[in-house]
Order: structure tokens, then C-alpha cells, then sequence
């Protein structure tokens, strides 16, 4: 039997599956040199690839109607995970996002990603289109409540990505044009009021985004080191396993949410322009899928995914260059970690469901 027969009978969409396997690979690589030549990070890490795979893969035997189903009950799921966090959630490095049961620590937040799609899809899906006052309102609680309760964890990052995701949803719904500029005003000019509601860090993030300068030896210290790893590097880079920012110890968090500083500095520019096709031939399959689904439901479905990944690196390479505010964000495939990674993957098996279990239209 043909890699492509099985891949059709996995319901498994070959070119997303090459790309992102190369997008891991080159992840290890990096990895590899940003955690020291640290074996045993590698190997945590090849385990967070197979388990996350191996949910994709179930994800991708569940045809779109059953996740139609299962949407109300799995964002009043999530949103109860949400809530058990703000009441007993374990606390680490000034938050409280995860949660523990049964000795498995997990982060709600990030089911929330795919949770709060799937709800709006369903509800669109059911009520038909175009969008009317009272849909929206609707829509607006659907994003907000879980937006709010995860800012309030503090968790900016996974809450802008919650936002983002849900008004995805609202703009392949086909809402007006009018409305979203005016959506955008409003928040614009409320941008003020939010400072008075952000905790002490996020003022100094966008203090130090503004200036970093100002304090070089504290707040502004991320992003000046990191601004030093990319400017190094070049057009070529340093060379594998011969970046001195992170193997010095000078750029912090060189093996999560500034991973791509380590990239920029050993590959350089020419490093970091096959990185970011990788990703934008991701995001290309995903609105491909998008525009070629067959029903309200999974059209709204596939596009607030494919929007909400590119959202995810574009914001992570933004803080890390400093066009950007730190928010705390990992780089998708490519950051050490589990939890945002299972759910990265959970959201492409849906994306590859949606592709293969199209059901064929007679004429």
C-alpha cells in the first residue's frame, strides 16, 4: 500500500504533514543548540511531537458533524476548566494558569483556542447567515467571557490569541466592513482605560517596548539581547551550535518564547526567510482548506484555525524583533513545550478532517 493510500485512509492531509515535519525538524535543530546540546531536552521534546501527533491523528478520524455535536459541550468544558483555575489553579512565576488533576497539569486556556471557534461556528452554522445585531451580541459573550478570564490569570498573550481566534470566526462570517472599522475605533480610543486595569509587569512590557533603553539592565534586557542575537547574525548566521547570546547565557528564555533569536543568530537572515516560508505554506494549505469546505460550519471553522496559527507566529517573531510587546507567547513547532503544542496539533487534526472527510457532490 502507497504513503498516499494510508494517508487517505488515516485522513491525514500529506502536504500539511511534510511541511510541519520539516517545520520540527528544523525546530530540533534549533533546539538542540539553543538547550546547550541537551539530549534529554531533545528527547522530551521528540515525546511532546509524538503524543501531540498522535492526538492530531485522532482528531483527524472524527468527521466535522460529530465536532459540530460536540461544540457547546466542549467550550462549557473548557470554560469550566477556566473557571477552576481562577479558584484553585496552581500558581508558577507570578500566574495562576494551570490546572492539576490527578497529578496531570494542564492549561486550560489553550483548549480554548479551538473551543471558542467551534462554538461560533456551530452557533452560525445553526442560526444561517448574514450576521444580524443580536448574533453578534451573542457572539461578542461567546469570545469575551473566556478573553476576560484568561487575561485575568494573567495570561495577555493566550488572551489576545483567544480574541484574535473568535473575531476570525466573525470576519469569514462576512461581517461588515463598517462595523469591524467601528469595532476598531472603539478600541483604539479605550486603549487608555486599559492601562489603569494592567498589572504592574504588562505596564513595564509596553514601557519597555516603547523605550528599552530605559531600563537596560531589567525590563529592557529581553529585547535588547534579543535585538543583539538577530543583528549578529546576519545574512548567513554564525553556524550551527556557534551563537555566543544564548550558549553565554545572555538572551533569557532562549529555548521557549525567544527561540527565534537563537535562529536569527546561527542561520541569519537566509535562516529565518525558510523559517517563515515553512510557516506561510502552513497558513497557505489552511486557507486552501478554508475556501474549499463545503458547508458554513467547517468554512468557519478551518479559516479562524489557519488565522489564529499565523497569528501565533507573527506575534511571537514581533516581540522577539521589538515591533511587538513581550506577551509571552512560545513560536509554534518550534519552542520547547507540550501543552500549546498538543493543542496546536489537536487544531490541524480538525483542519485535516474538514479536507478529507469531504463528502462528494453529484450533479
Amino acid at each position: 500500500m502507497s504513503f498516499h493510500k494510508i494517508a487517505h485512509y488515516l485522513h491525514i492531509d500529506t502536504f500539511l504533514l511534510c511541511t510541519m515535519t520539516l517545520l520540527f525538524l528544523m525546530g530540533l535543530f534549533i533546539l538542540y543548540s539553543a538547550g546547550n546540546q541537551s539530549f534529554i531536552l531533545i528527547e522530551k521534546q521528540i515525546m511532546h511531537i509524538l503524543l501531540a501527533g498522535f492526538i492530531m491523528l485522532l482528531v483527524a478520524q472524527v468527521p466535522p458533524i460529530v465536532w459540530q455535536r460536540w461544540a457547546p459541550w466542549i467550550y462549557g468544558l473548557s470554560l469550566a476548566f477556566l473557571v477552576a483555575v481562577l479558584l484553585m489553579g496552581h500558581i508558577g512565576k507570578g500566574a495562576q494558569r494551570w490546572l492539576s488533576i490527578s497529578g496531570f497539569r494542564f492549561q486550560p486556556a489553550e483548549f480554548m483556542k479551538f473551543a471558542i471557534p467551534l462554538l461560533l461556528a456551530w452557533y452560525y452554522n445553526k442560526i444561517h447567515l448574514p450576521l444580524s445585531f443580536k448574533s453578534i451580541l451573542i457572539s461578542a459573550a461567546i469570545i469575551m467571557v473566556p478573553v476576560l478570564l484568561t487575561a485575568k490569570q494573567p495570561d495577555l498573550g493566550t488572551a489576545i490569541l483567544l480574541f484574535a481566534a473568535g473575531s476570525a470566526v466573525l470576519f469569514f462570517a462576512g461581517l461588515s466592513v463598517r462595523i469591524m472599522a467601528g469595532i476598531t475605533l472603539l478600541l483604539t480610543t479605550g486603549m487608555p482605560l486599559l492601562w489603569y486595569v494592567m498589572h504592574d509587569y504588562q505596564r513595564q512590557r509596553v514601557l519597555t517596548f516603547l523605550n528599552p533603553e530605559r531600563d537596560p539592565l531589567g525590563a529592557g534586557y529581553h529585547i535588547i539581547q534579543s535585538k543583539i542575537a538577530i543583528g549578529s547574525g546576519g545574512l548567513f548566521g554564525k553556524g550551527w551550535l556557534t551563537g555566543t547570546q544564548s550558549h553565554l547565557h545572555f538572551l533569557p528564555e532562549h529555548t521557549t518564547d525567544f527561540i527565534f533569536a537563537v535562529c536569527s543568530e546561527e542561520f541569519g537572515f537566509m535562516g529565518n526567510i525558510l523559517l517563515i516560508t515553512l510557516f506561510m505554506v502552513i497558513v497557505m494549505r489552511g486557507l486552501y482548506i478554508t475556501v474549499h469546505a463545503q458547508d458554513t460550519f467547517t468554512r468557519l471553522l478551518a479559516g479562524s484555525i489557519t488565522v489564529t496559527f499565523f497569528l501565533s507566529f507573527f506575534i511571537n517573531i514581533g516581540m522577539v524583533t521589538g515591533i511587538l510587546p513581550v506577551v509571552g507567547l512560545p513560536l509554534p513547532f518550534i519552542s520547547y513545550g507540550g501543552s500549546s503544542l498538543v493543542t496546536s496539533l489537536a487544531s490541524f487534526g480538525m483542519l485535516m478532517s474538514i479536507r478529507t472527510h469531504r463528502k462528494l457532490i453529484t450533479t
